[in-house]
């Protein structure tokens, strides 16, 4: 890949370049407002990324602009705010904690979703990871990221007129990008090596600036490498078994290689998901070569590794044979002192099944564990009990805290199922593993009719304080008219989006007729909107709502309260099940019976995801509990004031109040292992009872003015609930109060001792 110039800018607006190559612009008003006066055509037509804008706008319209009063007024507001930004020496994590980051921390993810141009993303992992450096900017918190640089994308998404979802390339031009290359001392500029199966990788670096953080993404396409060693960046989740074990050897050894041959030595390491664990292993391994006694070192690196899990699902950690494992890492770990059998024995599951799991040697190497809510962090203590079989002692023992919203439901779900007796390991409470719920970067997903509401009506400093609960109680006194207006606003500009994205479809592709209407052209804005953008998993039972067709039709079509159903996403191209559910869901929109009412939104992105979370009227997620970790996109469409219908599991579970949504089957107990179809059933008939008697007569209860002031009232308390207990800003001072300093803490006794000894 060659990275390109863009064209001359004129000098007076020559720091366009700068700010269009730092992503602290995809969560400023001001400063995308500033690139949509480039040119708006232009700036749809490039998904909303500056970069590219600047590569193909005329160079008289950038003269023109130039000399143009009113933009470079705004170009100068812009810029010494950002000039400000990258400049501050203070922040809240330096004035709370001063030099206790000194070093930084690391934080290795196999995904990072920032925007839609570096499409390094598959889901909910890589967008938590990008909210999670968004709000490290805005704090002042030293996060350095570490992850691979697919130049193939995950893929963009086309349907077929049966429902066939067609994975393709997504195109990867890195000049169109707001990459920077950092070269490396190697001949090719490379920076580090590693060696897979006796075969040498090189590896080169790009820097990914949000704010005042970056990502550093390792690159293996370098023309000295082997073609198969090329690919192994190429696309995500991809591939089979093996090339996923080469990738995560890449991230973890590869990755803490390139820290080093940046000069950057974090004092907490952070592993994202097991994909990176990897990581603790290439770290013991530079501890004793400087002469530090096994025991010692793995204390050390235990002490400075914090890991969080994201999946109660088991499929979805990763593990790998032995007679593979053998063929990586024999050599490697007896070079540097360490029984084969000993690294065995910390990726070795609690029941043995002769597999290498991921989870398992991050567990068992990180002294700071967590899930991603409350109920994730019980059912990962029930999950992974038995890799204490001798039970915790020294262990900092955490599995009960975590952070609780002070509106609760009247009793949290608990697993039914989940006594595991154990001779001689902890109890489940005693597990020490905790949990810190997910949140959501507010200025990320707030749309702009909420953002303009609420710099009117919570104050116009309201982000800097936006973790204090006292803020959002002023969120029940919004005008109803205006909150109203606003909501309007955001599902009349959803539903121009899809029409716009059917038009575009039909004219470039000749769509056929019934997938423009599948593309939602016929829904009706003032028609009740029930929104599911998910991946398509099939735990998360996309089809649920379609277990009874006739019921669905007689809500859907009802003359005086009907319903719609807006669909998104992927299924992965490997999982045939989740893309058979996905093409059912696809078909039952083009089915003439249910009237138009339903509607698929092709190759769900960010930019998509941001219009669906405000536009519809209410958020479905009814994910088979307890298999849902957290689940944030109703996080993210609370806090536009789209209330939740959705089992009471990951986020919901502690997040419901009974006045900010609903819940499907309520009372129904959570089993780790139960009878699934009747479940399944139970959930449907709970979910059409909550559409038919609760939500769509209160939707269409409207005052003489036309208000629905009823509904209102939950559109309130969603986001008061969204606001006060699960933005980024909450999340990050959770990690940084329980996890970071805490770490950095340990590592600095634990080196004191030594030097003193």
């Amino acid at each position: 890949m060659n990275e390109q110039e863009y064209p001359a800018l004129p000098a007076r607006i020559a720091r366009l370049d700068a700010l269009s190559r730092n992503l602290w612009w995809a969560w400023q008003p001001e400063a995308r407002a500033l690139f949509r006066r480039l040119g708006l055509n232009l700036w749809v037509r490039s998904r909303k990324n500056p970069v590219a804008m600047l590569h193909e706008l005329d160079p008289e319209r950038l003269e023109a602009l130039s000399g143009d009063p009113l933009f470079l007024r705004e170009y100068d507001a812009v810029m010494a705010e950002f000039e400000d930004v990258m400049a501050a020496r203070r922040s809240w994590f330096a004035d709370t904690y001063g030099d206790a980051g000194n070093g930084g921390i690391a934080y290795f993810c196999a995904e990072f979703g920032v925007h839609t141009s570096i499409p390094i993303y598959s889901g909910g992992l890589g967008i938590l990871a990008g909210d999670h450096f968004k709000e490290g900017s805005d704090l002042g918190v030293p996060l350095k990221g570490v992850g691979l640089l697919y130049q193939k994308g995950y893929f963009r998404q086309r349907l077929g007129e049966h429902g066939e979802q067609h994975a393709i390339d997504e195109p990867f031009h890195p000049d169109s990008m707001p990459l920077e290359r950092v070269w490396g001392n190697g001949d090719d500029g490379s920076h580090a090596i590693v060696t897979l199966a006796g075969r040498d990788v090189h590896l080169g670096v790009w820097r990914l600036a949000i704010g005042r953080t970056s990502i550093y993404l390792v690159d293996t396409d370098i023309e000295r490498n082997h073609p198969d060693d090329r690919a192994l960046s190429h696309q995500l989740y991809r591939g089979d078994l093996e090339m996923r074990l080469r990738q995560e050897i890449v991230l973890g050894i590869g990755g803490v290689r390139v820290l080093r041959s940046l000069g950057i030595h974090p004092g907490v390491w952070h592993a994202n998901e097991g994909h990176a664990a990897f990581m603790v292993i290439e770290r013991l391994k530079e501890l004793i070569a400087e002469d530090v006694p096994m025991d010692e070192a793995m204390r050390r690196v235990a002490a400075s590794t914090v890991f969080t899990t994201h999946t109660p699902v088991p499929a979805g950690h990763d593990y790998f044979p032995r007679e593979m494992m053998e063929r990586y890492f024999s050599e490697y770990v007896t070079g540097f002192g360490m029984d084969l059998e000993t690294f065995w024995d910390l990726g070795r599951h609690p029941e043995d099944d002769g597999k290498f799991h991921m989870s398992a040697l991050a567990l068992r190497m990180a002294d700071h564990r967590n899930g991603v809510s409350r109920l994730h962090g019980q059912v990962a203590r029930i999950m992974w009990q038995g890799i204490w079989p001798e039970g915790v002692e020294d262990e900092p023992l955490d599995g009960s805290a975590g952070h609780s919203p002070a509106a609760a439901p009247e009793s949290f779900p608990t697993v039914a199922n989940a006594a595991v007796e154990i001779p001689g390991a902890p109890t489940v409470a005693e597990v020490p593993i905790g949990h810190i719920t997910n949140g959501v970067h507010l200025p990320s997903w707030l749309s702009p009719s909420f953002r303009e509401l609420f710099d009117r009506y919570l104050g116009p400093d309201w982000l800097l304080i936006q973790d204090e609960p006292a803020l959002w109680e002023r969120a029940l006194d919004l005008p109803d008219d205006l909150l109203w207006k606003a909501h309007l606003e955001c599902k009349y500009r959803l539903f121009s989006v899809m029409r716009q994205r059917a038009r575009r479809r039909w004219r470039e592709e000749g769509s056929a007729a019934s997938q423009v209407i599948a593309a939602g052209t016929l829904l009706d804005p003032e028609v009740l909107t029930i929104g599911f953008a998910r991946r398509f998993a099939t735990y998360k039972r996309a089809s649920l709502i379609f277990s009874d067709l006739d019921r669905l039709e007689q809500i859907l079509t009802d003359t005086w309260r009907p319903v719609q159903l807006v669909f998104a996403g992927k299924a992965h191209p490997a999982d045939h099940p989740g893309q058979e559910l996905l093409g059912g869901v696809y078909r039952k929109a083009m089915e003439t019976r249910f009237g138009g009412r339903i509607a698929f939104i092709e190759d769900y992105e960010i930019n998509v995801a941001r219009d669906l979370y405000s536009g519809v009227d209410v958020w479905l997620n009814n994910p088979r509990p307890p298999m849902e970790a957290c689940g944030t996109s109703g996080q993210k469409a609370a806090i536009n004031g789209v209330p939740q219908l959705s089992t009471l599991d990951g986020w919901w579970a502690e997040g419901w109040t009974r006045l900010n949504g609903w819940a499907i089957n309520e009372r129904q107990p959570i089993l780790l292992e139960g009878d699934r179809s009747s479940r399944d059933e139970a959930d449907a008939l709970s979910l059409y009872e909550a559409i038919e008697s609760e939500i769509a007569p209160l939707y269409y209860r409207r005052d003489v003015d036309g208000v629905p002031r009823g509904w209102i009232r939950v559109m309130k308390h969603a986001i008061r609930t969204g606001g006060t207990g699960f933005s980024a800003r909450r999340m990050l001072k959770d990690y940084v109060e329980r996890y970071y300093v805490p770490a950095a803490v340990s590592v600095s006794a634990l080196e004191s001792v030594s030097e003193s000894e």
